[in-house]
C-alpha cells in the first residue's frame, strides 16, 4: 500500500470513528445569524468558545446588525469584550468587519471566500468557520492548533502553516465532511489527543496513529 493510499485509508476510518464517538459534534460558538458567527469567530482568536459565549450577548444585545455595530465607539465595543484578550485588536477588527459589510455587501456577509477574506478580521481560518457553519458552504477545512496537532499525529500532513495543512486535508476527505471533521478533530484534541497529555491508551484512533504511545 503507497504512502498516499495509507493516509487515505487512515483518514477514512478517523472520521468514521470520531462521528460514532461525538454524534452531537457542532460549532460550539453560539450565533444567531452569520454575522454574529463572523464576529464571535473573531473574538475566539486566543480565547476559549466559552468566554466568547459569556461576552457575545452583550455585545449583539447593544449591536444587532453590522450598522450598529458599524456606528459604535472603539472604547465601548473593547469594554464588553475586554475578558477575550487582545480587546483593542480585536474591537478594530469587529467594527471594521461591520463597517465594509455595510459599505461593501449592502449589511450581508458575503458567502464566497474571495469575498469574505478581504474584510477586517476574516482569514481562511474564519472564512472557513462561517461558510461551513452558517451558509452550509464546504469551500476547505477549518484548521486550528488542535486540527494541525491531530492531522500531523496521524501522519495525514507534514506541514506546520494552517493553509499547507488544509491542502494535505482536502484530498484526504470527501466534500460534505470538511466542515464536521474540524469540529470532530477539535472535540478529539480537547477531550483526548491533547498537546501535553494524549490520552492514548483511551483513544479509538490509538491502533491507526502512528504517533500512539504504546500501552503495556
Amino acid at each position: 500500500m503507497s504512502r498516499t493510499d495509507a493516509a487515505r485509508r487512515r483518514a477514512s476510518l478517523t472520521l468514521r470513528r470520531l462521528r460514532k464517538l461525538y454524534p452531537e459534534a457542532r460549532c460550539e460558538l453560539d450565533y444567531g445569524s452569520p454575522f454574529e458567527l463572523a464576529v464571535a469567530t473573531v473574538l475566539s482568536a486566543q480565547c476559549t468558545d466559552k468566554r466568547v459565549n459569556l461576552v457575545t450577548p452583550l455585545l449583539f444585545a447593544r449591536y444587532p446588525t453590522p450598522a450598529a455595530l458599524a456606528a459604535a465607539q472603539q472604547a465601548d465595543v473593547e469594554d464588553i469584550i475586554r475578558s477575550t484578550g487582545f480587546f483593542r485588536n480585536k474591537a478594530r477588527s469587529i467594527i471594521g468587519l461591520a463597517q465594509a459589510l455595510v459599505a461593501d455587501h449592502c449589511g450581508e456577509v458575503p458567502k464566497s471566500m474571495d469575498e469574505l477574506t478581504p474584510l477586517p478580521g476574516i482569514g481562511r481560518k474564519t472564512a472557513n468557520v462561517v461558510l461551513g457553519n452558517a451558509f452550509g458552504i464546504n469551500a476547505g477545512i477549518v484548521v486550528d492548533t488542535h486540527i494541525g496537532r491531530i492531522a500531523r499525529r496521524l501522519r495525514l500532513t507534514r506541514h506546520d502553516d494552517p493553509v499547507k495543512v488544509e491542502r494535505d486535508l482536502i484530498p484526504l476527505f470527501p466534500r460534505r465532511a470538511w466542515t464536521l471533521l474540524a469540529h470532530l478533530f477539535i472535540r478529539h484534541g480537547r477531550q483526548v489527543c491533547s498537546a501535553r497529555s494524549p490520552k492514548c491508551g483511551s483513544c479509538v484512533l490509538a491502533d491507526l496513529c502512528p504517533s500512539a504511545a504504546p500501552t503495556g
